[in-house]
């Protein structure tokens, strides 16, 4: 039986239905070659092995990395036959494979955004002393985050704490980090701080840290950012992008809060000074009060002094005129007609005289 014949785009598109239904995705890896970007818009490369040789084609939107020719890359596409007949895959996600090839897209893309001076030491911000409300972004699943909660809890309680569940490895990681922190930034009433933890694990594993839509994000939050991921010696993009960076999700925990027992310590110790100041200042004033009274009451008893003096002279003043003490100095007091024929009375000390007036004669 003779097939009906069919015009090229039927063909077409018949061959990519079969595609569709037989592989809607492949994940192919490779390394790259002939990589370019056209017209600031559409990425070409070629995907290839010792063997064999793919054309894949992908949006400049999304990609979330630096790539360049001679990486190894890892591919998430769909098979594609183009309207030219030639063959390729459109590629939905990739990212790098392999030690060499992580390192390099890591080295690329921080260049390129340092420059763009997401990195720069005068974009951080510090973290609040005592947050009262915490965003975490982190897989409830992990060692890492039971570690965080169970030292912020130690060294804190009472803090709100809320959870963005998301994956923290994997293709879907860093979008959905990305939508978990534009969620908290979008909400009325922002948390105090944000943080984005990780456990430890290989390069592959905390690929989803340099992701260059996550690191972007992580510099434009609205809220601090506090990144702990991997152990100590890793290092991502996500921490150069972040506010503070912790080496691992428990040192994350020791940074965001304080250790209540040395609150309680420092405040004892400043409660401390205080008192010791308030006793010295209380002693001060008491010596001042102290200083002042003894002044006053020199001043009064110079006062009372004075005012004795004077009433000793007034005294003696007025004992030297009391006319009894005139009398017992000799003197007489006369009274009566001081006219001829007239009667007088003269008193003196110890008696009293009567007599008549025989005779009065004028003072020159």
């Amino acid at each position: 039986m003779e097939n009906t014949p069919v015009s090229v785009a039927e063909a077409v598109a018949l061959v990519n239905q079969t595609l569709d239904y037989a592989f809607p995705t492949l994940v192919v890896e490779g390394e790259i070659a002939s990589f370019k970007v056209n017209q600031g818009k559409f990425v070409f490369f070629d995907l290839k092995d010792d063997e064999a040789s793919l054309g894949c084609f992908m949006m400049v939107f999304q990609l979330r990395t630096v790539l360049e020719t001679g990486m190894r890359v890892q591919v998430v596409a769909v098979p594609k036959l183009t309207a030219w007949g030639k063959f390729s895959l459109t590629v939905r996600d990739v990212r790098p494979v392999g030690e060499g090839s992580i390192k390099r897209a890591f080295e690329l893309l921080r260049g390129k955004l340092e420059k763009e001076g997401l990195f720069a030491p005068e974009r951080k911000r510090p973290l609040p002393s005592f947050p009262g409300r915490i965003a975490v972004i982190s897989s409830i699943q992990a060692a890492g985050y039971a570690d965080f909660m169970r030292i912020l809890d130690e060294r804190w309680g009472g803090v709100d704490v809320q959870v963005a569940h998301v994956q923290v490895q994997g293709g879907a990681a860093p979008g959905q980090m990305v939508r978990a922190l534009a969620y908290f930034n979008a909400q009325p009433e922002l948390a105090d701080v944000v943080v984005m933890i990780r456990g430890g694990g290989s390069a592959d594993d905390l690929a989803a840290f340099n992701d260059e839509a996550l690191v972007r994000a992580i510099a434009a939050s609205r809220i601090p950012t506090l990144v702990g991921v991997g152990h100590e010696i890793d290092e991502t993009l996500a921490d150069y992008a972040a506010d503070v960076r912790s080496a691992t999700p428990s040192h994350a925990a020791q940074l965001v809060v304080p250790n209540k027992h040395d609150v309680l310590r420092a405040m004892r110790g400043q409660l401390s000074q205080v008192m010791q100041r308030v006793e010295a200042q209380v002693e001060e004033t008491s010596l001042t009060i102290r200083s002042y009274v003894r002044q006053m009451f020199e001043l009064v008893e110079g006062a009372l002094s004075e005012v004795a003096r004077e009433l000793d002279h007034r005294r003696t003043v007025l004992l030297a005129l009391d006319p009894k003490n005139v009398l017992e100095r000799g003197y007489a007091i006369v009274r009566g007609d001081d006219r001829v024929g007239g009667r007088i009375e003269v008193e003196r000390a110890h008696n009293v005289v009567i007599a008549e007036v025989t005779h009065v004669t004028a003072k020159n």
